[in-house]
């Protein structure tokens, strides 16, 4: 099983979004320098979750991005599957015909895998990784790192 760029991306930019959402709309840029993720990318990346309603554009100064609802409302799971991620861990992407155009012997062992990881990831919400220390340790050296960086460009 292998969750891709586009996944780990868009869930990082999310937490992201929700650890600075007290502070207001959050820029795609500030994003961007704080978890090193190319902006057009970024861009994409919230197009998706634009239209899957899980964040709001606010436009003008001081625009960028809320959570579209709350963050013990939004669950990691949704984030994967706004961005067309898929977590699928059989060869033939569930299409059953992984051995000469058949089911082979291990397809329901992996397609029962890829539901249990979407379900694990369906319970976890953005509240919850919020609260967990090492985010918040993370967090906080990153928003110093960045504080540095807008210091030293001024």
């Amino acid at each position: 099983m292998r969750l891709t760029t586009k996944g780990r991306y868009a869930v990082t930019a999310m937490l992201d979004l929700a650890l600075h959402a007290c502070d207001g709309p959050v820029s795609l840029s500030d994003i961007s320098a704080r978890q090193g993720i190319s902006l057009s990318y970024l861009e994409q990346l919230f197009a998706k979750l634009r239209r899957a309603q899980l964040v709001k554009s606010v436009r003008g100064p001081g625009g960028g991005y809320c959570l579209g609802g709350a963050e013990s409302a939004i669950f990691i799971a949704q984030i994967v599957d706004a961005v067309n991620e898929s977590i699928d861990t059989t060869k033939c992407k569930q299409k059953g015909d992984c051995q000469n155009g058949e089911k082979c012997l291990t397809h329901h062992l992996w397609s029962d895998l890829s539901l249990q990881i979407h379900e694990f990831l369906s319970g976890i919400s953005l509240d919850d990784l919020m609260k967990k220390r090492d985010v918040q340790v993370i967090a906080n050296r990153q928003d110093l790192t960045q504080g540095n960086i807008i210091q030293t460009e001024s």
